[in-house]
């Protein structure tokens, strides 16, 4: 694919995201209330991308990840988890915050990669963010993720062997790795058109301008086929 259009011929956009990440729902929520109403949503493809952020931690009490990182007391932190909360309903997201762990999610987006390539991969993100941000189910046991798996139309054998396997771990480095050239540091972050750069979960009116912007700069795709002109027509081949 070239960098603004897919290898479907449509304008691409990347969204990269982590399914512990409470604003990459609220992101993922506006930037598709935005494709909806753009109107060309049959044009235009997007492609989830992988981002981990936290390697190799091990489940644990998000308010406990919070507080060290904000070096706040651990009794601050369900005032700001109810701030993140009352932002989510207004998407019309029914998010539950308290006593969620968060972790390194390998298998999780392992499982997105190989989603993508059954045309799934859509379907797969919105019930893990669904899972982990308003049920409470982990993303980290295999035994949850493969129900999940299955509730977004994946076989359960064949996401078995994905999450015992290796074979989709190069895509989501390379995702990564990607996210970092842009000079991200954080998700959600966006790339629209190859282009349009969006950091953060940004009010659906930035994804409209950016996608109207995107939209009109698309290169022009000419299908040739047999024609008639000045000399004649072309021949059946």
């Amino acid at each position: 694919m070239t960098e603004n259009v897919a290898s479907d011929g449509k304008l691409l956009i990347e969204a990269w995201s982590d399914v512990v990440c409470p604003w990459c729902w609220i992101g993922w929520t506006r930037l598709n209330k935005a494709l909806d109403a753009f109107g060309h949503t049959g044009q235009i493809t997007v492609v989830p991308r992988a981002y981990r952020l936290m390697p190799g931690m091990r489940p644990t009490p998000i308010a406990e990840i919070i507080a060290a990182k904000t070096r706040l007391p651990v009794s601050e932190v369900p005032a700001m988890l109810h701030q993140v909360e009352t932002v989510a309903a207004t998407e019309g997201l029914a998010y539950d915050l308290a006593g969620t762990l968060a972790g390194d999610t390998i298998d999780a987006h392992r499982l997105i990669q190989f989603a993508q390539e059954q045309g799934r991969g859509h379907a797969l993100l919105e019930r893990l963010y669904r899972a982990y941000l308003s049920e409470h189910t982990s993303v980290f046991d295999h035994d949850s993720l493969l129900s999940i798996a299955v509730d977004a139309g994946l076989e359960r054998e064949e996401a078995r062997k994905v999450l015992g396997s290796d074979a989709v771990m190069a895509r989501v480095e390379e995702d990564q790795l990607a996210l970092q050239a842009l000079g991200g540091s954080g998700v959600p972050f966006f790339r629209i058109g190859g282009r349009y750069l969006i950091s953060g979960a940004q009010p659906q009116e930035v994804f409209a301008k950016a996608l109207q912007q995107a939209w009109d700069e698309r290169p022009v795709v000419v299908v040739q086929g047999a024609v008639c002109g000045p000399d004649g027509c072309a021949l059946p081949s």
